[in-house]
Parts: structure tokens; C-alpha cells; sequence
């Protein structure tokens, strides 16, 4: 069996609170995109995780997809199964390729082994492995607050745009981006400033994580930078980075020649 878990943007992102717990409160938009990865699984003797596409680091018994089976292992008689996940979401880019193959790999497994997991079951399972693998388990439009866990469907429509991601070889640690961030609730909810034209977002929609993010990684800045150079409606860094995506009406012809070695493109 095989599925494509696909990537995530944010559009906007404000940190408004430190919790008690040492997380933040936030609220953000995800907007599901169609970059995705690769993700099969077949019954064999031993459970394990082959890779191809994108290096893949650290141990591969930790990585997400294996977390999630072995989550669902604990209350169900699972058989060994072997993974092959080919990666084409570019990982510390804040596009959420790694919650997103956990969340597959639950509705994968679900679905194939018969056990019958209702949205709540999924749901729950899903917050336990990471804060944004619940996006993706019905992986549409959703208004994201707490820490990034609490899900609202939100009616938003980009079908009639293209978005273009660019990602630099600069990796951005989650962890640090939020100690360089103060945080603020702002006098407008980002709910309500969403409520514009995509066309007025460009100085209404913020992502806070620029501002800390963007002094470190020039390069980062430099593609938002490139995206509205090439008539982009509006850009913004997604997540924490290192990431940044640009709407278009219809796709940038002259942007491709202007894209710096080593900035990697997606449609």
C-alpha cells in the first residue's frame, strides 16, 4: 500500500503567550500544498524503514513514521510491516514533512489492517506523536491555536492561485526561533485579518518568527524577497523556516532564472 503525505504552509503565525508548561500559545493558519512525499508499507517478518529522495538523518527506529506505528502497536495486534518512505518535503523547513508522514502512516495503517479508528480516535492518537500530526489527519484548511494543536476548519480557497516554495540549504532550529521571539497578543486576530483579499495581505498577514529568523538567515529573507521581486501577492516564511512560499496569480515565468544556486524550487 502506498500514500503521499503532503506538506503544509502556514499563512501567518503569531506567538501570543508563554505557556506554564515552557511551550507557547500561538495561532496560525495551515494550509495543506500538494509537495509531497512517497510512503509504502508491506507485511514482512521485521518492522523496519528503508529511505530514498532527501537524506534522511538521525535513527531511523526514531523517526516519525516508525513513532506512529509503534504507537498504534501498543493497543493493537499489528503484524511487522516494512516502510519505504521516499522524501521530497525538505526537512527544517517548516512545511511539517515529518508530522505529516506520521499522520499518513496512522490512516495508512487504519485503513489497511481494518481496526475501525473513528476522526476522534485518529485525532488523539495523532496529538500524542506531535503538535501538527492532527492537521493532517483530515488535512484540510484549519485556524490552529494553543500550541499549534487546537483545530478549527477554516473556508479557504486557493485553488485559484499558484504557490511557489523556495528553501535554502539554511536549516532553522525550532527550538531556537522560539527563544528569539518575544511574544505579543496582537489587536487584530489573525482570523480577522485573513477575512481580507489575498491581495491585502501582504502588510496585514505576519509570520513573528521573521523577525528573529531573518537577521540570522539572510538568504532566508532574500527569497521572500525574490517572491514579491517576481510578482508574488503575497510571501511569507512558513512555520519557523526555513521555508518561505510566494501566491501567485498563475505561475512566475521569470522566476526560475532569477533562483540563486543552492535555493531549492517547488510547485
Amino acid at each position: 500500500m502506498i500514500v503521499y503525505p503532503n506538506a503544509k504552509i502556514n499563512i501567518g503565525l503569531h506567538i501570543i503567550s508563554r505557556r506554564p508548561d515552557g511551550y507557547h500559545n500561538l495561532e496560525t493558519l495551515f494550509y495543506p500544498v500538494k509537495l509531497c512525499d512517497a510512503l509504502e508499507m508491506a507485511e514482512t517478518g521485521k518492522t523496519g524503514i528503508s529511505f530514498s529522495g532527501i537524506p534522511v538523518d538521525g535513527d531511523p527506529h526514531e523517526n516519525l513514521v516508525m513513532k506512529a506505528y509503534e504507537r498504534l502497536k501498543k493497543d493493537f495486534d499489528l503484524p511487522p510491516v516494512q516502510f519505504h518512505l521516499h522524501k521530497a518535503i525538505p526537512t527544517g523547513a517548516g512545511l511539517g514533512g515529518g508530522s505529516s508522514d506520521a499522520a499518513f502512516t496512522l490512516k495508512m495503517l487504519n485503513e489497511y489492517f481494518n481496526l475501525n479508528l473513528h476522526k476522534e480516535e485518529m485525532l488523539a492518537y495523532a496529538a500524542q506523536i506531535g503538535a501538527d500530526c492532527s492537521f493532517f489527519i483530515e488535512n484540510v484548511p484549519a485556524y490552529a491555536t494553543g500550541i499549534g494543536n487546537v483545530l478549527e476548519p477554516y473556508k479557504l480557497r486557493l485553488s485559484g492561485y499558484e504557490t511557489v516554495i523556495l528553501k535554502p540549504q539554511a536549516s532553522v532550529s525550532t527550538v531556537q526561533a522560539y527563544k528569539n521571539v518575544i511574544p505579543v497578543r496582537p489587536e487584530i486576530s489573525l482570523k480577522e485579518v485573513l477575512s481580507l483579499p489575498v491581495e491585502k495581505w501582504k502588510d496585514a498577514v505576519v509570520n513573528d518568527f521573521e523577525k528573529s529568523v531573518f537577521p540570522r538567515f539572510p538568504e532566508i529573507k532574500r527569497c521572500k524577497d525574490l517572491l514579491y521581486e517576481s510578482g508574488a501577492l503575497y510571501a511569507s516564511m512558513s512555520g519557523s523556516g526555513s521555508a518561505v512560499f510566494g501566491i501567485f496569480h498563475g505561475f512566475p515565468d521569470n522566476l526560475e532564472d532569477k533562483i540563486p544556486e543552492g535555493v531549492f524550487f517547488y510547485l
